[in-house]
């Protein structure tokens, strides 16, 4: 018996690349999540990508054929709300570089957005995944930053994913510019492999890091995240990640399983011999 798996109450999911690949959910997920609810353990699905709403990815997740609830998902968006509230509690207004998607969700967290005006003086600039960027509205952001507001940046990504002729360029890559212009760095930047996003799992379900296993098809973020946390580490090869790599990291993951299927099997054997 793995007494690591055994001990094992709640399971937090990449998405892409572990529970489905673009569109396509994976034959293994859906047998995995009937697999947990069996056994009684939780899920959360979790993804970087803060260019869509809450309602939005649980819209998506419906629509491959995966129902969750809102308390499920946990986005990069949720983690940079999460740490203005307990650690800029000051900070009500905000000047948002991001999708409507990510502005609905940080109004339904109570902040204020300000318009692209010199005259509205924001508390903070939120830097997102902003597909509807504008120079104008990089040029503000950088003003504000340089007036000696501080900025919070939603996640690192450089780029993002896609199968299309062309380079989606993401947060990390904004938030590069804007502190290339002003000479300042982002006060915190969220989203994987930052450990907050699972904290506040730990946080929201009442966990103990040992009872929350990470499963994600990255070694730099869902690993590395997973390891700064302090939870169990469980990477699946149905991403990004090969096996050859996986051999050759070091730390090592904690399990490395070919897809959702194997972890689910070894997660079901060790929780029932250990009961």
């Amino acid at each position: 018996m793995n007494v690591r798996l055994a001990n094992i109450r709640h399971v937090a999911l990449d998405l892409d690349g572990t529970v489905y690949l673009g569109g396509t959910l994976f034959e293994t997920t859906k047998p995995f999540l009937a697999s947990l609810d069996e056994l009684g353990i939780g899920c959360s699905f979790l993804t970087n990508n803060p260019s869509k709403s809450t309602a939005d990815y649980l819209e998506h997740l419906r629509r491959i054929g995966i129902r969750a609830e809102p308390s499920q998902l946990y986005t990069s968006t949720q983690a940079t709300i999460e740490h203005l509230r307990r650690h800029w509690p000051e900070v009500r207004r905000l000047f948002v570089l991001g999708t409507p998607g990510l502005c609905r969700d940080l109004e339904a967290g109570g902040f204020t957005l300000m318009a692209d005006d010199a005259g509205a003086s924001p508390d903070a600039v939120v830097v997102g995944f902003d597909q509807t960027l504008t120079y104008a509205r990089l040029c503000r952001a950088a003003w504000w930053i340089t007036q000696g507001k501080p900025y919070f940046a939603t996640n690192p990504d450089r780029v993002c994913p896609t199968d299309q002729p062309t380079v989606l360029v993401d947060c990390g890559s904004i938030t590069a510019a804007l502190e290339k212009a002003t000479g300042c760095a982002p006060k915190a930047v969220l989203g994987k492999p930052d450990p907050a996003m699972l904290e506040g799992i730990l946080r929201r379900h009442s966990l103990r890091p040992e009872w929350l296993a990470m499963a994600g098809d990255r070694l730099y973020t869902d690993m590395a995240m997973a390891r700064r946390a302090g939870v169990v580490g469980v990477l699946v090869l149905t991403g990004e990640t090969t096996a050859a790599e996986a051999r050759s990291h070091q730390p090592a993951p904690d399990f490395v399983f070919p897809s959702l299927a194997e972890f689910g099997a070894q997660l079901r054997a060790a929780q029932r011999n250990g009961k």
